[in-house]
């Protein structure tokens, strides 16, 4: 029979003139109608395809628990979330610890060491220092993709949370795994960051403790968490090696350590879907695609 040839043949053909995502759409509207949600599969659709802008949040909130698997409670648990969002809200500023001028993303912050039992005596509340500097990088990213507030908050405070228990052990060791890949893909180009002393100095904390946050625009951005939302942090190893693949020719001509580190802190922004289409790429060249019944 042709019809899998078929199908492929006409998915890359989608794919060339522009209709990429035509059938995946299709087939994510038809796992969504599943009552339970099948996270392992909705998972696996996140990792092997980018998500439908249209379906993005909703797909994000269930994988991140913000909303169950049951979707008759959703309506219910939504609810209950905004309650929370909002009783939260009220006890900083009954404590004087936020006001309307607070920035929202500082008020996240607030929020979710409230939550924590973290929260600074309000003596020492000056404004949130570099500790913080990871939440309220990924709070402005998630700000600029997620509307609504109560979501956007539940979005952040779940995704830092996931990202810390499922990934806090394989942070310390994404730097090497970067250089093997490196070492792979263009040994002159690691040569060059070893010997000039910029190895060691590249902005890791951006690319892998705020998954890029205030390095990509939004728009390329959600696209790689669409795929560490779905349990995958060595995207984010791909990411980095696509861009110093990217600007190879840049950073060659540059000899001194502090100017690779600007020049990786202010990439250009307009080239970015490409970085993230080709770091996915070889992310399923070297990893393997996930193969469950979709």
């Amino acid at each position: 029979s042709l019809e899998p040839y078929n199908r492929n043949f006409r998915s890359a053909y989608y794919e060339k003139v522009g209709f990429r995502g035509v059938e995946e759409k299709k087939s994510l509207e038809i796992l969504l109608k599943d009552n339970p949600l099948d996270l392992e599969k909705l998972s696996t659709f996140s990792q092997r395809f980018p998500l439908p802008s249209m379906y993005r949040i909703h797909v994000w909130k269930v994988l991140l628990g913000v909303l169950p698997p049951h979707s008759d409670s959703h309506a219910l648990v939504a609810g209950y979330r905004k309650e929370q969002y909002q009783d939260i809200l009220e006890a900083l500023e009954v404590m004087r610890y936020t006001n309307a001028s607070t920035p929202s993303t500082h008020v996240y912050l607030r929020m979710f060491q409230l939550e924590n039992q973290v929260l600074p005596r309000c003596s020492e509340t000056s404004t949130p220092d570099e500790e913080n500097e990871d939440f309220l990088s990924i709070s402005r990213a998630m700000e600029e993709i997620v509307d609504d507030p109560v979501d956007c908050y539940w979005l952040i405070k779940s995704f830092v949370n996931q990202f810390h228990t499922k990934f806090g052990d394989s942070v310390p060791h994404l730097p090497k795994s970067l250089e093997h890949y490196l070492s792979q893909e263009e040994p002159r180009l690691l040569n060059h960051l070893k010997s000039c002393g910029a190895l060691a100095q590249l902005p890791y904390s951006i690319w892998f403790r705020r998954c890029f946050a205030g390095c990509l625009p939004e728009s390329s951005l959600q696209r790689v968490w669409d795929k560490v939302i779905s349990g995958s942090c060595k995207i984010l190893v791909f990411v980095a090696l696509e861009i110093l693949l990217s600007y190879k020719i840049m950073l060659m001509g540059i000899t001194r350590p502090g100017g690779v580190v600007r020049f990786l802190c202010n990439i250009p922004q307009e080239n970015t879907d490409a970085i993230v289409t080709k770091a996915i790429d070889s992310w399923h060249k070297y990893c393997g695609t996930p193969m469950h019944a979709v």
